[in-house]
């Protein structure tokens, strides 16, 4: 070690012989032989003080060393006799050095050094190293890995530390395999299908049910209780639980094979609460989960992850509820909110069809007829139903259809927001008129999808139903009217075609209250000839139209077109292409991809043998498991195409994941 003087002493030294030395001068010029001794013997002061000095810091240097030398072999000692494994690995990955730990932990062979890391442990060096940390597996033992960057000479070296995990790893593992989760299971429409069964039938029911329920649970070590006519509670683990998840809630398939006097069906909605700290907020999340499952017609479970909704099942149609208790209760509702809000808005969904502006028709005209003021936001640019928006203005007045962005500007606190025929956020004519709405209303018919409005009043929400003309037609009939005043015939015109349009004529979701509907309408005055000029089109269109069925390829039971063309009317073309193209023997559903702005879009049908809708909330989109769409930007149609065979190719038939 290089000999360093004391800074300290040093300037001590030469202010004392400075001083020393000026006191000589000035004695010597009184008493020379004096000031000359005194000279001398600064002279002599000084020089002892700097061998002293000098000595005492080698002395010290010396001391250091000694230190410096047993604290280096003592942390020598203690890195090499550590519990913990320690490896020191060079920028190539080769084992420069490990200590005894290490060598115990991996091998005792004498080549061990100079060999790659990796070849030793399963680890991931390069992560380790960008990130100081990570975790291997050694001799069946894990280890979560820190790391030490040294460089010197520009050599770099990596210190490795292995912690043993293995004990905390097991006990995590332990935990999340035993952790609870609470699933509710409920039959659909029991009370309806019981509703005039033999006493008989309903007893063999009920027992069928719990059988399948208990042999549903006999594989585990939870238990599941019975709350309900219809309803059950189950407490499951989560290795349990795993297990059921990867078999696609295989009782789902077998509650099908239950049948009420040999032809009804029983069907289960399944609400999981998965991954809750505790179970109360475990059944908070089941209970989601099952709404969402019923919302989207039932015969499903729902798993809510991270990401969203996960679903299972959703094979059969949703069934019909003949009792019209709920939508009585709702209706009285709704007209009172109508009576105490100042004005009321009427909003559907993006391009809208004859069922999103039917329905708001219906429900303005029902409104006015409660003398109150109501509008319809709509943006005439970007409809499909053009022809009846200036068929009800011909026949009542220009005052009931207003741009969404006057609608903005007129919306108060005190005003109503009724949104027909959607309840994604999304898809809103305007999302701000949403956003700016304090009191909002939804109706509408369409499967629940994970992203939905969740600050309704009331949230009417019937998958079951045709249309949400249908549903609109029934809230009305509630609604209380003057004596001897009933909806003029063109907003009957309006909620017919709407039901029209989404039936396909009578033909696609149709039940007896759909019926009734229709019926009601017509009795007021709805004129089917009107109705039904509606649907007619231009000799352009049906050439489109042909056009694109003429392009379609058979892929698997599946119709797909393409069009590949652009046309102001190309919105309504590809859909009515892709109903024609169910009428092909041997197709289960059809698809016609066309493309609008930098935009691919999906028009999806089918006769219900296929799930339309999973199949298009792969890409992105929903709708109902008849009818479906989806949106995909920036995207050829090449490519839009083979993302939807890969989604067909991932979802079988009957609409359950692969």
């Amino acid at each position: 070690m290089k000999k360093k003087f004391p800074t300290v002493s040093l300037i001590v030294l030469i202010l004392l012989a400075t001083n020393t030395l000026i006191s000589a001068s000035i004695l010597s010029s009184h008493e020379s032989v004096m000031g000359i001794i005194c000279i001398i013997l600064s002279v002599l002061t000084a020089s002892m003080s700097i061998a002293e000095i000098l000595f005492f810091a080698e002395k010290n240097v010396r001391h250091v060393s000694k230190m410096n030398e047993h604290l280096e072999n003592s942390v020598s000692e203690y890195i090499n006799s550590m519990p913990e494994p320690v490896a020191v690995v060079d920028s190539g990955k080769l084992l420069i050095w490990c200590n005894e730990s290490f060598t115990r932990n991996i091998s005792d062979s004498p080549k061990l050094y100079g060999t790659d890391i990796s070849s030793l442990a399963d680890i991931n060096f390069d992560n380790i190293i960008s990130t100081g940390t990570g975790v291997c597996t050694l001799n069946g033992s894990t280890y979560k890995v820190t790391s030490d960057k040294s460089v010197n000479n520009d050599i770099t070296l990596y210190i490795l530390y292995f912690h043993d995990e293995t004990d905390y790893t097991s006990l995590k593992r332990r935990f999340d395999e035993t952790h609870p989760n609470v699933v509710i299971i409920t039959v659909d429409n029991y009370d309806e299908i019981l509703k005039n069964a033999k006493e008989s039938e309903k007893s063999q029911a009920s027992v069928e049910v719990e059988k399948l329920i208990e042999n549903f649970m006999s594989n585990t070590n939870g238990f599941v209780r019975k709350s309900g006519s219809n309803m059950f509670y189950a407490v499951i683990e989560n290795k349990h639980l795993n297990e059921i998840i990867a078999g696609k809630f295989s009782i789902l398939d077998s509650a099908r094979n239950i049948k009420i006097a040999g032809k009804y069906p029983l069907t289960f909605s399944i609400g999981v609460g998965k991954g809750a700290e505790s179970l109360d907020k475990s059944e908070h999340i089941a209970k989601q989960c099952l709404d969402m499952a019923l919302g989207r017609g039932g015969d499903q479970a729902v798993l809510k992850t991270e990401s969203g909704y996960q679903f299972f099942g959703g094979v059969s149609q949703g069934m019909e509820k003949k009792s019209r208790a709920k939508t009585r209760i709702l209706s009285n509702a709704l007209q009172d909110m109508i009576l105490n809000s100042d004005k009321i808005f009427v909003m559907g969904h993006r391009f809208g069809d004859l069922d999103s502006v039917g329905s708001s028709c219906g429900m303005a005209g029902a409104i006015r007829l409660l003398k109150k003021e109501v509008h319809i936001a709509v943006d005439r640019n970007k409809n499909l139903a053009s022809n009846l928006i200036d068929l009800t203005e011909d026949r009542t007045d220009n005052e009931l259809f207003i741009s969404p962005e006057n609608a903005l500007a007129l919306i108060t606190d005190r005003d109503l927001l009724i949104i027909v025929d959607t309840h994604n956020p999304d898809v809103l004519e305007c999302k701000e008129l949403y956003r700016k709405a304090k009191s909002v209303v939804v109706i509408d018919h369409h499967r629940k999808s994970a992203n939905f409005i969740d600050n309704a009043v009331i949230f009417h929400h019937e998958p079951y139903a045709s249309s949400a003309s249908e549903m609109v037609t029934e809230v009305i009939q509630y609604f209380s009217f003057p004596p001897d005043e009933t909806l003029q015939a063109c907003y009957a015109d309006a909620l017919l075609a709407g039901i029209m349009l989404d039936t396909k004529n009578f033909v696609m979701k149709t039940g007896a209250r759909t019926f009734e509907a229709a019926a009601y309408l017509k009795k007021i005055g709805a004129d089917t000839v009107a109705v039904k000029l509606l649907f007619s089109g231009t000799i352009d269109l049906y050439r489109r139209k042909s056009q694109i069925v003429a392009s379609a390829e058979i892929y698997n039971r599946f119709a797909i077109a393409t069009a590949d063309f652009e046309s102001d009317d190309i919105r309504l073309a590809s859909p009515q292409a892709a109903d024609e193209l169910l009428s092909i023997a041997g197709v289960d559903a059809s698809f016609v991809i066309y493309k609008t702005g930098n935009t691919m879009n999906i028009s999806a049908r089918s006769f219900g043998a296929v799930n339309v809708q999973v199949i298009m909330e792969k890409l992105g989109g929903g709708g109902h498991q008849t009818m479906a769409a989806t949106q995909i930007p920036d995207i050829s149609a090449d490519e839009a195409k083979q993302k939807l065979k890969s989604a067909i190719d991932d979802t079988d038939y009957s609409g359950k994941d692969t």
